[in-house]
């Protein structure tokens, strides 16, 4: 087995660690390339639970109670053809910010499924989401 002694003052930048492992004959760097993935998945594995607690708080963040409440209201008006013209207006842009919510939400719920393996619909059973309703 070929061995590679590393002292504290050596210094290789990775093209020369690289030229190291092309030496590597191909059972070492297979072995070599299995110990590297092993060592990727424990760093990965020490930051998935905060990852994931990143993007249940993503997906759980839903819009502040004010911004909700006036959407409600005017969308109320709306289906009541009482609203005014300033309103519509107002209603459009909330519209907008309702929508980007949205669009982040499901992007973090995305990436979660992705950690996790699973498709999207299986990530959302799993969490207890149902689809939006669709309005025709």
């Amino acid at each position: 087995m070929a061995t590679v002694r590393v002292t504290s003052e050596v210094s290789l930048n990775l093209d020369q660690l690289l030229s190291g492992v092309a030496q590597l004959d191909t059972d070492e760097l297979r072995n070599f390339v299995e110990r590297v993935s092993l060592m990727l998945a424990q760093r990965r594995a020490a930051s998935l639970p905060e990852l994931e607690a990143n993007l249940l708080q993503a997906i759980n963040q839903g819009l502040p109670e004010s911004t909700q409440h006036r959407d409600n209201e005017l969308q109320a008006k709306l289906q009541n053809d009482a609203i005014a013209p300033a309103e519509h207006q107002e209603l459009l842009r909330l519209i907008d910010v309702v929508e980007q919510a949205d669009a982040e939400r499901l992007q973090a719920l995305v990436e979660l499924a992705q950690l996790r393996g699973v498709t999207l619909p299986a990530l959302m059973a799993q969490l207890g989401l149902q689809p939006p309703t669709v309005y025709a």
